[in-house]
């Protein structure tokens, strides 16, 4: 522990990073006039709110409310950039704990991963939850498009 007796530990606490990352979104309009294909579609997006003590439920909320948005449930989905239920599909290229939380870009810097994990596995569906402060949450559910 960092304290004696305390509870948080290296292995407990994701340490604050430097970072940046880029996502462009737009809709068919935007991607003709810029002349790009898009490598992935939004399919659901979810925003919650729950017990701020309680700060990693709101992901699961969130990540419930997105799928049943999308009709899809969690079984359809190929990687979790989320607490998901299959440890093959979850945080593949680890988590913030590994990667660090570069705050204010985490959750960019989550969806490039997962889009381009995505493509690299040619696989079709994943789901992004974050939590944020103030017991906050979302979740996105993106769609790979056709290459």
């Amino acid at each position: 522990a960092l304290f004696r007796n305390g509870v948080l530990t290296a292995a407990s606490s994701s340490q604050i990073c430097d970072g940046a990352a880029a996502v462009l979104i737009c809709n068919e309009r935007g991607l003709q006039k810029l002349k790009l294909k898009p490598l992935a579609r939004i399919v659901s997006t979810a925003l919650v709110a729950t017990d701020p003590v309680m700060i990693f439920e709101g992901p699961i909320s969130a990540s419930q409310r997105a799928l049943e948005k999308a009709k899809l449930k969690i079984q359809d989905m190929d990687l979790y950039e989320a607490l998901g239920a299959d440890f093959e599909k979850l945080n593949v290229n680890g988590g913030a704990m590994a990667l660090g939380h570069p705050l204010g870009c985490t959750g960019a810097k989550l969806l490039t991963t997962l889009v381009h994990e995505l493509k690299r596995q040619k696989k079709r569906y994943g789901l992004l939850a974050v939590p944020a402060a103030g017991g906050l949450a979302n979740a996105t559910i993106v769609e790979m498009m056709p290459s």
